[in-house]
């Protein structure tokens, strides 16, 4: 089975879906952020302040093509892995994308349930923080609509919602 990548806006559910997806087809499942720090002994924030964005980009991009070559995995890309280094159209040649759909609103409420640091929210206010997702979003939505499926979801703050996702996700990659 070719690899089944999720790819979508930071928060809106990759790795909540990925785990119990990967699980229920009996895959193994990855999250390219934490494989990329477990190859570099840092975390993402880290490599981003100390590193920058583009030394990042350049790792993820070399990880992605590592880790997609996997076969029989669940795949969770960060936010912006579709937009750099031509990821997009190489992840729709190695594997299955879909692409988790989500509203400025449920990301709004995803990031405010989130635990994770994300480098590029840190310092904002809550107005901020809504303009930058709703800006970033719009950039990064050519991308992301190139995926072979697209998905939309809700706030994903139950065990019932999560699991009719991955429903939903069986049913698309089955056809």
């Amino acid at each position: 089975m070719k690899s089944i990548i999720l790819l979508g806006y930071m928060c809106a559910g990759k790795t909540t879906v990925g785990r119990p997806l990967a699980q229920a087809l009996g895959l193994r499942f990855y999250d390219l952020d934490w494989y990329i720090e477990e190859r570099f002994h840092k975390r993402v924030p880290r490599m981003f302040e100390e590193d920058g964005e583009e030394v990042f980009r350049r790792r993820e991009a070399n990880m992605l093509r590592e880790v997609a070559e996997f076969e029989d995995i669940v795949l969770s890309c960060g936010g912006g892995t579709p937009c750099h280094h031509d990821n997009m159209a190489y992840m729709n040649q190695v594997g299955t994308t879909i692409y988790l759909k989500a509203s400025p609103d449920t990301l709004m409420e995803h990031i405010r349930l989130s635990r994770g640091e994300r480098p590029l929210l840190k310092g904002k206010s809550p107005e901020e923080l809504r303009q930058f997702v709703q800006e970033q979003l719009a950039e990064r939505e050519t991308y992301y609509m190139q995926a072979q499926h697209i998905v939309p979801i809700d706030v994903l703050d139950e065990e019932e919602k999560i699991q009719r996702l991955v429903s939903i996700i069986q049913q698309k990659i089955k056809n």
